[in-house]
């Protein structure tokens, strides 16, 4: 058998790769993954009491922002290395923006706060068991979104993982954002990062393995 011939035998049966099936797949997997840390937050933690006056501040909105933010763009990131080849390119550089934006506000809010009201601001009522709550909330986008990579094709298969990662935490953070009482920017720009971090660096370490095609 000749290399020709080979091609054409590994070839048979196969057609063109249906348009848009990247998307539907992963659409499928955040909608899914989405409704399992929104049904998990309010069947473990519950929704604050007082949603509706919160969710009328600006303040609120900044807490959503945050996830918001780096869900978008860890779609982004993530659907362009679920494709052979292709690099993450500016979307890892702009992940940089949310994170810097958080943390000079925690700083100008650190500042202007008495010297013995700052530790209460990082910390809040919450930070034992925040990023945990967070890291627990992600694990059915992470299911999901693993299982959209794996039907894809992507080479870089550690940044793939992290990415997925990524937007499997942020989806969970911004479904936490129902339940959690903590209003303080410094607070979430330590502990909700933490807890989008561990579902990153978990995606990092087993997509070499998990995504491997």
């Amino acid at each position: 058998m000749n290399t020709n011939e080979l091609i054409d035998l590994l070839a048979s049966g196969e057609g063109p790769v249906e348009r848009h099936a990247l998307a539907r797949r992963l659409g499928v997997a955040l909608l899914g993954g989405g409704l399992g840390a929104l049904l998990l937050t309010m069947t473990l933690y519950g929704v604050r009491a007082d949603l509706a006056e919160v969710a009328v501040t600006p303040l609120f909105w900044a807490k959503v922002a945050l996830p918001g933010s780096l869900a978008l763009l860890a779609l982004w990131l993530t659907q362009r290395l679920a494709r052979p080849g292709v690099r993450g390119g500016a979307a890892w550089t702009m992940l940089v923006l949310p994170l810097l934006l958080v943390w000079l506000g925690a700083a100008v809010t650190l500042v202007g706060a008495p010297q013995e009201a700052r530790a209460e601001l990082i910390l809040g009522r919450t930070w034992r068991t925040c990023a945990l709550n967070i890291t627990l909330l992600s694990v059915p986008a992470f299911i999901a979104i693993f299982w959209a990579l794996r039907g894809l094709a992507p080479t870089r298969l550690r940044q793939a993982g992290a990415a997925g990662g990524l937007l499997a935490g942020a989806t969970a953070t911004l479904a936490y954002c129902l339940h959690c009482p903590e209003m303080g920017v410094p607070f979430w720009g330590v502990w909700y990062l933490l807890g989008m971090l561990v579902p990153t660096v978990l995606g990092a370490v087993l997509g070499p393995r998990v995504l491997r095609w």
